[in-house]
């Protein structure tokens, strides 16, 4: 069975200029399914990379990949994934993302996702992505369209606003006894 994303088939709905981005963007919400959960009826590792990876979508569709930028040849992939969990998820739960854009060269994409359960707006896992776009034929990075470099550097503008989450950038280690 392929996955496949609540987003799937909506294609990108032109850029408009006039209207402020968005700092950070909200375009993804969701409700905890029962296939989501695990054996502490919590939300399992994988579910939490699957709503993540549904709110990634979303913003690559407000900035215009989707299926028929896929098509063309182009898409994004994304290279390293670092997710943290702070608070338990349980079915039925209702979930909305948060993505901040943190930097943006030619090829690459910098986010980190806050994922937030409402209604109390507790925070229950952020997630850090490097992101890449590619030549799918080919499999190695290209650069960006003149369009979609600027859109891109539009949304960094206006994220350059926010403060750096202070966990972004970490990394996962054992203290080392004596050090």
């Amino acid at each position: 069975m392929r996955v496949s994303t609540p987003y799937e088939g909506q294609l990108f709905e032109d850029w408009d200029w006039s209207k402020a981005i968005p700092a950070p963007l909200s375009l993804h919400s969701c409700v905890v399914k029962q296939e989501w959960t695990d054996y502490n009826d919590h939300m399992s590792e994988s579910a939490y990379l699957l709503v993540f990876g549904d709110s990634s979508d979303a913003f690559f569709r407000f900035f215009g990949i989707d299926e028929d930028y896929r098509a063309s040849g182009l898409s994004i992939y994304t290279v390293e994934t670092h997710i943290r969990n702070l608070l338990e998820a349980s079915l039925g739960d209702g979930l909305f993302c948060t993505i901040q854009v943190l930097g943006v060269d030619q090829k690459r994409i910098h986010i980190v996702h806050e994922m937030y359960r409402g209604p109390d707006n507790g925070l229950v896992a952020t997630a850090e992505q490097m992101l890449l776009h590619v030549d799918i034929q080919s499999g190695r990075t290209a650069i960006f369209p003149v369009e979609i470099q600027q859109r891109l550097d539009a949304i960094a503008k206006a994220h350059s606003s926010l403060e750096r989450p202070n966990w972004a950038g970490r990394s996962i280690a054992m203290p080392v006894k004596g050090k």
